[in-house]
């Protein structure tokens, strides 16, 4: 069998998930993880797993049709786009707006022009419009030669989720504390539940946060630090929050990790003064996430995580292991944690990625897996 390269994976999936809609799901609407788990997986040196798993993924569970484009945004006129931010019936007019966007510039500049309209909105769609995005701009330098046009076509329609489920957060953060980030976690008071921690509690406490004890104060509590050490901090904080809450749903504190690991992914490619503004939104994400999915630190910051990764496999083998287990979110995660080892190898990284494959459930070829 002849193997076949990244760009090749990536594309071929692209093609065969381009009627996908932007969300999927019966009764609720779930993130399409599609693109990114198969940018992932080829990542993760899976290249010629990819096809086979898109064949999974499309069967696991049913994506909904697009919102269909109807009224012509202009990205010049404020006031003709800013009202359709968070109007997820316009997602089809925001990747019409996207598309033509990027037909006339290059993809950095069209970036960096919506990068910080859009930040603000950095919860959109529990991350997943900037984790959508990353991919897609992973996607797009990490070959030599000119983007496809479904490479382009997948960076559109990322933006365009996220311009289409932006969600402020109440609040305006900012890096001016005195805190580095592990003093910022513990300061920060969790909240006993008044009832069940299901679903419906988080759903309220995310709707609530600015009267829950401690969030105003946690947003200015953050001591500025260069993006690449404060991105580091932020990943392993959470891969130790995730080992340390193995009575939480198994799906939403992954992204403490992911979101940040997809913003080292764009940085790069966008102007320096957009570095720390971006950094502050994803202290203000972590806060939310840890006041509306925990009630308690648990076994944070402990070593107990210890026990549970005894038989850790080889770190060369949680690549395949994420393949073979199939859902996006493993892979993506497992991704996530292996590159961001690569730069600080602490074990609590492949911890947390193991931890991941042995807590969500396997996605079966017919079987339909519920996600966030």
């Amino acid at each position: 069998m002849t193997s076949i390269g990244y760009s090749d994976a990536l594309n071929d999936a692209l093609e065969r998930m381009d009627d996908l809609g932007y969300e999927r799901g019966q009764g609720v609407d779930l993130a399409n993880h599609g693109p990114m788990g198969a940018e992932a997986l080829a990542l993760l040196g899976q290249e010629d797993e990819v096809a086979r798993w898109v064949v999974r993924y499309r069967k696991a569970m049913e994506h909904h049709e697009p919102p269909a484009a109807r009224f012509a945004l202009d990205p010049a006129d404020e006031s003709s786009w800013r009202p359709a931010l968070g109007a997820f019936d316009r997602a089809g007019d925001w990747e019409r707006l996207f598309a033509r966007e990027l037909a006339d510039a290059h993809w950095r500049e069209v970036l960096a022009r919506w990068w910080p309209r859009l930040i603000p909105g950095l919860f959109a769609g529990l991350t997943h419009g900037l984790i959508r995005t990353a991919h897609a701009v992973r996607g797009l330098y990490a070959v030599a030669g000119e983007p496809t046009p479904l490479q382009l076509n997948e960076l559109a329609r990322g933006l365009a989720y996220w311009a289409a489920r932006y969600a402020e957060l109440p609040g305006r953060p900012r890096l001016g504390g005195s805190y580095d980030l592990p003093a910022a976690v513990a300061a920060l008071p969790r909240v006993a539940p008044d009832g069940p921690m299901g679903p419906g509690a988080a759903r309220h406490r995310l709707d609530t946060l600015d009267r829950l004890p401690g969030y105003d104060e946690s947003l200015g509590r953050l001591a500025p630090e260069q993006a690449p050490r404060l991105l580091s901090e932020m990943t392993l904080q959470f891969a130790d929050v995730y080992l340390g809450h193995p009575e939480v749903f198994p799906v939403p504190l992954i992204h403490g990790v992911t979101a940040p690991a997809a913003v080292r992914i764009v940085l790069p490619h966008l102007p320096y003064e957009l570095h720390e503004p971006t950094l502050a939104r994803l202290w203000q994400v972590h806060t939310a996430f840890l006041l509306a999915f925990t009630t308690d630190r648990r076994e944070e910051g402990t070593d107990a995580w210890r026990s549970e990764a005894r038989d850790l496999p080889p770190l060369d083998e949680l690549g395949a292991r994420a393949a073979e287990h199939g859902d996006e979110h493993v892979i993506k995660f497992t991704e996530a944690c292996l590159r961001e080892y690569a730069l600080r190898p602490d074990p609590r990284y492949p911890a947390a990625a193991y931890a991941a494959q042995r807590r969500i459930t396997r996605l079966d070829d017919g079987g339909a897996v519920r996600g966030v």
